[in-house]
């Protein structure tokens, strides 16, 4: 499982000119998950993700994470973050979990995550237009395999 997570002012996720999520402050998260992953790969992300300190204090320092700053995330499913570049120039997505499973992830992260906090979603396997305004800029990488 690897998430791309960035700090957000405000983002949104349209799907044919309609905005489908939108969230104000928090965290964009763009989801992808491998053949190799497992349901058990999903509650240490949904963790780190929570309790990441990458939000500022009142000193300036990122020492805050998204719970403390009563933020929202918005969740987007990204089986290109599995994209296998090394021969050519055409994208290999083998490595991509397929669809059903990686929907059936997708939505149980998603449902792990609203236990704790706000989520907002586009909707899997759509073709999404996503406008971030990433605040600082701050960009994370999270893998399930490190």
């Amino acid at each position: 499982m690897r998430i791309i997570v960035q700090r957000s002012l405000n983002s949104s996720v349209s799907i044919h000119g309609k905005i489908v999520g939108e969230i104000e402050h928090g965290l964009v998260l763009l989801i992808g998950f491998s053949r190799e992953d497992t349901i058990d790969d999903l509650l240490p992300l949904v963790q780190k993700v929570l309790n990441l300190r990458i939000f500022t204090d009142e000193q300036g320092k990122m020492n805050r994470s998204i719970k403390d700053t009563n933020g929202q995330i918005l969740a987007i499913s990204q089986f290109t973050l599995y994209a296998d570049t090394s021969r050519g120039n055409r994208p290999s997505y083998i490595e991509a979990m397929e669809f059903e499973k990686a929907n059936a992830y997708y939505q149980q992260f998603c449902s792990m995550l609203r236990e704790h906090i706000t989520v907002a979603t586009g909707i899997f396997g759509e073709d999404m237009k996503v406008s971030i305004m990433n605040d600082g800029p701050v960009t994370i990488i999270l893998e399930s395999r490190r």
